[in-house]
């Protein structure tokens, strides 16, 4: 307040926008759906069950977007007059869009897709009317340098990157995780210690890395790569 600048305001509640209000609003969401009858995921905190007679209804928060199921209609219907009743919120209906991703339902099976998201990134990085390639570069093209050119710039490339390597995550079904250990013997000269280094991969993915000096001296090479094999899987 200009009026009184040695003066702050104190709020009774959270404010939209605040950065305490994600975490406000999940509580009271999350209060709210404990009390009626609903379970935490124990992975996903923001994922609620509820079962009943046999049926089940999931329901997915993402901030203050809500999407929910169930094997019964009726479940749906209930859930839906239970956030009424508490919150002033509004249905858009059968869920065709959620967070990049477009959603079909069919009688045999809800079919999800990204075509939408793929549009978006191709002309985010100006590669709509780009044409495809079967190599990155021209294989009969040497690589000289090229003291004309320009340097590239590090953080589209990788901004372009990451947002490829979301749709290859989303397609793979299986998605694997590898990781890789090594060790020096005695390599630190004052206290004869092993250095450990290590490196996990998430569907050929780089998602961690570690090099660090080993706590223990290690008696023998095979004792020291033991070490690091513990580092790398804890």
């Amino acid at each position: 307040d200009p009026d009184h600048p040695d003066k702050v305001y104190k709020v009774v509640k959270a404010l939209y926008g605040l950065h305490q209000a994600p975490r406000a609003w999940y509580e009271t969401l999350a209060t709210y759906l404990l009390e009626n009858g609903f379970h935490r995921g124990q992975i996903d905190q923001t994922l609620f069950i509820k079962k009943q007679k046999g049926d089940i209804l999931l329901m997915q928060i993402y901030v203050d977007d809500i999407i929910f199921g169930a094997t019964n209609k009726d479940l749906c219907k209930s859930f839906e007059k239970l956030m009424k009743d508490k919150f002033q919120m509004s249905s858009i209906g059968e869920l065709t869009f959620f967070l990049g991703l477009q959603v079909k339902q069919k009688e045999d099976g809800i079919f999800i897709n990204q075509d939408k998201y793929v549009a978006e990134i191709l002309k985010k990085f100006g590669l709509t009317e780009g044409k495809s390639a079967s190599t990155p570069i021209d294989t009969e093209k040497p690589l000289l340098k090229d003291p004309d050119g320009e340097d590239v710039d590090v953080h589209i490339y990788r901004s372009m990157i990451g947002s490829f390597n979301v749709l290859n995550f989303i397609k793979t079904r299986h998605h694997v995780c590898m990781a890789y250990s090594d060790s020096d013997y005695a390599g630190a000269s004052l206290d004869k210690k092993s250095t450990t280094g290590g490196c996990q991969f998430l569907t050929s993915r780089l998602i961690s890395w570690q090099c660090k000096k080993q706590t223990v001296v290690a008696t023998s090479s095979t004792e020291a790569e033991y070490v690091a094999g513990a580092s790398c899987c804890a």
